[in-house]
C-alpha cells in the first residue's frame, strides 16, 4: 500500500471555512497602508544566500540552523526567504528606489524557517511587513507606530501592549556592549548555555532571554539608556511625547534589544498574553546600517512585521467574526433539463448587470430538496427557484433563506431589478 502523502511537517493548509479571516485581515491591511501612503512591493520567495549571510549574520540562528538553503542546478546557493526586509532592500537597490528618494512600502507572503513547530509558529508562516527609507528623523519612527496602533483599531484588537525602546546609535551601543559583556562575564557562572555562547557573538540578545532562571542576571544588567548622548535621548522623547498626544498607550522596556548591529534608536514590540508563550504579535525597529551593509549608500530606515498566522490566532481567541467574501447573495436551484440550460445563461444575464452579485448556481444535479440543503448550506440570503414551469412562464421563484417572508414569482426580465433591491437593504 503506497504511503499516504500528507502537507509537510510545519506546513498547514488553510481551508476555505478559515480564509474568510485572513481575507479579512489582509483586506484591512492594504485599506489602512495605503490610506497612510505606503505601496506595494513583491519580491521572490527565493534569494541568494549570501543576502540573508549579510544582512542576518551568519552566526545567528536563522542563518545557523532555520534557513531551508539548496544548490541549484548551477551550483548556485539559493534560500527560501526567512524574513522579508533583506529582499525589500534589496529589490530596491537592484531598482534605484532609493537614491535621493524616500520610499513608504509594505508586503506580505509566506517566509520559511526550519523551526519546531508549534501553536502560532509554522515553518512556513505568512508575514505582513512595512518599510520605510529616507527618513532619518523621529517622525517617521512616531508615523509607523501609529500606523500598527491603527490596525489595530481598525481590526478590533484590544489589549495588546506596546513596548518601546531605543538602542541609541552604534557608537553608543559599542561603548554599552563592552560593559555589558564585562558585566556577564563576572557573572558567566549563573548564564545558561545558550546566554554564554551569545555573550561573545551577541551580547545585547542575553537580556532578550526567556529562561526565567536568568532574570535576576538580567535585571542587575547595567542599562543601555546610560550610555545615550543627547540627540538619542531627544529622538527617543520625541516619539514617546508623540504617543501620548496620539493617545496611544506604551511602557519603556530597556531590556527590549535587537543584537544586529545594523539597528540603531527605535525599536518596539506589541504584545499580548492571550496566545501562550508566543507573545509578539508585532515587532519593527529602525535600521539605519542595512542598506550600506547590503552595498548602497547609508539610508535611514525603520519598519515592522507581523505574522498573519498569530494575529488570526489572537482574533480567533478574541472571537472577532469577519465577513465571509465568498457567501453567496443567491443560490440558483435548477430542476429539469430545461432549466439547467436556461439557468446558466440567465445567471450570466444576472451577473453582467449586476456586478456586485454574488450568484452561485447548483451544478451537478440534484433532488429539489437536495438542491435546497445545498442553498441552505452556502449561506446565500434567498434561493432563485428555476423548474419547467418558470422556463415555460419566462418567470424565477423566489424563497427566502434567513427571513420569513412569502415566496414569490418574480418575471425573468425583471429579475436584475428585484436583486438589485435585494443588494440594496
Amino acid at each position: 500500500m503506497a504511503k499516504k502523502i500528507q502537507a509537510i511537517r510545519g506546513m498547514h493548509d488553510i481551508l476555505p471555512e478559515q480564509t474568510a479571516l485572513w481575507q479579512h485581515l489582509e483586506e484591512t491591511v492594504r485599506s489602512v497602508f495605503h490610506r497612510y501612503g505606503y505601496r506595494e512591493i513583491r519580491t521572490p520567495i527565493l534569494e541568494m544566500t549570501e543576502l540573508f549571510k549579510r544582512s542576518i549574520g551568519e552566526v545567528t540562528d536563522i542563518v545557523e540552523k532555520e534557513m531551508y538553503t539548496f544548490e541549484d542546478r548551477n551550483g548556485d546557493s539559493l534560500t527560501l526567504r526567512p524574513e522579508g526586509t533583506a529582499g525589500c532592500v534589496r529589490a530596491c537597490l537592484e531598482h534605484g528606489l532609493l537614491y535621493n528618494q524616500i520610499q513608504r512600502l509594505w508586503y506580505q507572503g509566506p517566509m520559511f524557517r526550519h523551526e519546531r513547530p508549534q501553536k502560532g509558529r509554522y515553518r512556513q508562516f505568512h508575514q505582513i511587513g512595512l518599510e520605510t527609507f529616507g527618513m532619518p528623523g523621529p517622525d517617521i519612527d512616531l508615523e509607523v507606530i501609529l500606523v500598527s496602533a491603527r490596525l489595530w483599531r481598525e481590526l478590533g484588537i484590544e489589549g495588546l501592549e506596546l513596548q518601546i525602546n531605543t538602542l541609541g546609535t552604534p557608537e553608543e551601543r559599542h561603548r554599552y556592549r563592552e560593559e555589558l559583556v564585562a558585566y556577564l562575564r563576572r557573572n558567566e557562572a549563573e548564564l545558561d548555555e545558550d546566554s554564554r555562547r551569545r555573550m561573545e557573538t551577541n551580547p545585547l540578545r542575553v537580556l532578550d532571554s526567556k529562561n526565567p532562571e536568568m532574570a535576576d542576571i538580567i535585571a542587575g544588567a547595567p542599562s543601555l539608556m546610560e550610555y545615550l548622548g543627547d540627540e538619542s535621548r531627544d529622538h527617543f522623547e520625541t516619539i514617546t511625547r508623540g504617543l501620548v498626544e496620539a493617545g496611544v498607550e506604551y511602557v519603556v522596556n530597556p531590556r527590549l534589544v535587537r543584537g544586529l548591529d545594523y539597528y540603531s534608536r527605535t525599536v518596539f514590540e506589541w504584545v499580548t498574553d492571550r496566545l501562550g508563550a508566543q507573545g509578539t504579535v508585532c515587532a519593527g525597529g529602525r535600521y539605519d546600517g542595512l542598506v550600506e551593509q547590503l552595498g548602497g549608500r547609508a539610508t535611514p530606515a525603520i519598519g515592522f512585521a507581523m505574522g498573519i498566522e498569530r494575529i488570526v490566532a489572537l482574533l480567533e481567541v478574541l472571537e472577532r467574526e469577519s465577513p465571509d467574501q465568498a457567501r453567496p447573495d443567491a443560490y440558483m436551484v435548477l430542476v429539469g433539463e430545461a432549466a439547467g440550460e436556461r439557468g446558466l445563461v440567465l445567471a450570466e444575464r444576472l451577473r453582467h448587470r449586476l456586478p456586485k452579485l454574488k450568484l452561485q448556481v447548483n451544478c451537478g444535479g440534484g433532488s429539489f430538496k437536495s438542491q435546497f440543503k445545498r442553498a441552505d448550506r452556502s449561506g446565500a440570503r434567498v434561493a432563485l427557484i428555476l423548474g419547467d414551469d418558470e422556463v415555460n412562464q419566462g418567470t424565477v421563484g423566489i424563497k427566502w433563506l434567513r427571513e420569513e417572508r412569502e415566496q414569490a414569482q418574480v418575471s425573468q426580465e425583471t429579475l436584475a431589478e428585484f436583486m438589485q433591491e435585494i443588494l440594496g437593504d
